[in-house]
């Protein structure tokens, strides 16, 4: 093995003990699918020597693989069990193969077919990869009663991580922390007349 076959392997035990730990992401679980899915896979050739940073990581077309630690913490709050059916909402493989690592029936949809109502079944956990600023009416027809969502959300211009539950037919969400997670653009909010 040569020092550049080991760079990846060193660069994400860096990123599980200098980003994740320290932040509070400490889940044995969690932290040992980050340590099995190369994120330097899921990035773009040119992104690659940047995979394992502490931020977004632009993707194109509007579209951003989030920092590690945004993933870790919505994995964290997701508390998925093994064999638990979770649609990973994401034009990203990275958050679906952490979830896939966790032991759940993992389901993906881009952000385009989940806002054109693609249907897809119902999920226990839904994971969107990024920040909504308003989720689409469909998403709560993909959510079993009482399914998880954990999600970024977007207020007044604040990215925070959100989590919440499906009841009576809609999803309620509670911020938990201020964090920068990238905007979903298929998420935004419709715009409206102002000043």
């Amino acid at each position: 093995m040569t020092l550049l076959d080991e760079r990846p392997t060193t660069a994400r035990r860096a990123m599980i003990d200098s980003q994740l730990r320290v932040s509070g992401v400490n889940d044995p679980a969690v932290l040992a699918a980050f340590d099995k899915v190369a994120r330097e896979d899921h990035v773009p050739a040119a992104l690659a020597g940047s995979a394992y940073i502490d931020r977004a990581l632009a993707l194109g077309d509007g579209h951003n693989l989030p920092a590690p630690l945004v993933q870790g913490r919505m994995l964290v709050e997701a508390a998925i069990q093994p064999g638990e059916k979770v649609l990973v909402v994401s034009t990203n493989g990275y958050l679906a193969a952490l979830a896939g690592v966790l032991g759940a029936s993992v389901t993906t949809l881009a952000p385009a077919d989940v806002a054109g109502k693609k249907k897809a079944g119902l999920f226990d956990v839904v994971l969107i990869d990024g920040a909504a600023e308003a989720l689409p009416a469909s998403l709560a027809g993909m959510v079993s009663d009482d399914g998880r969502v954990v999600t970024g959300v977007i207020e007044r211009g604040i990215s925070r991580l959100a989590t919440g539950r499906k009841a009576a037919d809609a999803i309620a969400l509670l911020p938990l922390a201020d964090m920068g997670i990238p905007a979903i653009p298929e998420f935004a909010a419709a715009k409206g007349w102002s000043f």
